[in-house]
């Protein structure tokens, strides 16, 4: 009988907590986009509707409801295009490029560069790039594209500099465009006093998977952004951590391209290196009791 019991009672309990996973993520998805509004807005209208039509016996209302409501998942695709392309893109692909040292060097440049320019409070807004192409959300920009270090970055950001006004892209330890214009966050919940350099970098992390640094011009405050979600005033040790935990895989978790060049390192230096050399041949050698009997037979 209990068993009976069981076999009714599971498959329900298993249904309630997937809808509440379900619906968990989806909320945490929708929060903070900027279709937010939109969906809270259809969820309340629809509810309502769904009451008013259920309590005074309303048909056709109902029958509406009913009918329109089919079309609801093509509305969810349109409003969160960039959403669910940027968690697409992150889901069905890995970053197979760039060792852990090469990542490590990336993740300091980044750091030296941001310390540097809060010191002297020199505004900058750098986006690197991930799995999504900021091509398609990013305008105009000129073509850079050579090795970022932070002698590098501080030319460009520099205020007398032609391209100084704007943010900059970084992928595999490269610049690949300077002067680029992010989009602007349209969210109404942002406290006033963010600038346009900390707007564009939350609408640029609201399309894209990209991280995004700022400096602030007036404070030399640094700020980090990811997912449409800003972190201000930051020290440089947690911008360094974040970006780690970001990008530095662990070393137990190495792809193969990682595993491939370790051996190749090991095996080269093995092959390359001299052999010792090997022990002269020297004289034996006579035990001092031996030669004193020799000695005394003489």
């Amino acid at each position: 009988m209990a068993l009976g019991i069981m076999s009714q009672v599971w498959r329900p309990a298993l249904e309630i907590f997937i809808l509440a996973v379900g619906i968990y993520y989806a909320a945490n998805f929708i929060r903070g986009t900027r279709g937010a509004p939109v969906v809270t807005g259809l969820v309340v209208l629809f509810v309502a509707l769904s009451f008013l039509t259920t309590v005074l016996e309303l048909t056709v209302l109902r029958w509406l409801l009913t009918t329109f409501s089919a079309f609801s998942a093509v509305a969810v695709l349109i409003i969160f295009q960039p959403e669910l392309r940027r968690l697409l893109a992150e889901l069905g692909n890995q970053s197979l490029l760039m060792s852990t040292r090469e990542q490590r060097e990336d993740v300091e440049v980044i750091v030296e560069t941001v310390e540097r320019l809060a010191d002297v409070r020199i505004g900058a807004v750098m986006a690197v790039e991930q799995r999504i192409n900021l091509s398609e959300a990013v305008e105009s920009g000129v073509v850079v594209d050579c090795e970022a270090t932070p002698e590098m970055l501080e030319t460009i950001f520099f205020p007398n500099n032609a391209i100084h006004d704007g943010g900059v892209i970084l992928k595999n330890g490269r610049i690949l465009r300077a002067a680029c214009i992010f989009p602007l966050t349209q969210r109404q919940d942002l406290h006033k006093s963010l600038g346009t350099r900390h707007r564009a970098a939350i609408g640029l992390t609201e399309e894209t998977d990209a991280v995004v640094v700022v400096v602030s011009e007036e404070t030399g405050a640094i700020s980090y952004a990811l997912r449409g979600e800003l972190k201000r005033g930051v020290t440089v040790e947690e911008l360094r951590a974040f970006l780690t935990a970001s990008f530095v895989r662990r070393v137990t978790t190495r792809n193969w391209v990682d595993n491939a060049r370790l051996w190749l390192a090991q095996n080269i230096s093995l092959a390359g290196a001299p052999k010792p050399p090997s022990p002269e041949p020297t004289a034996p050698t006579v035990a001092p009791d031996v030669a004193a009997k020799k000695a005394e037979a003489k």
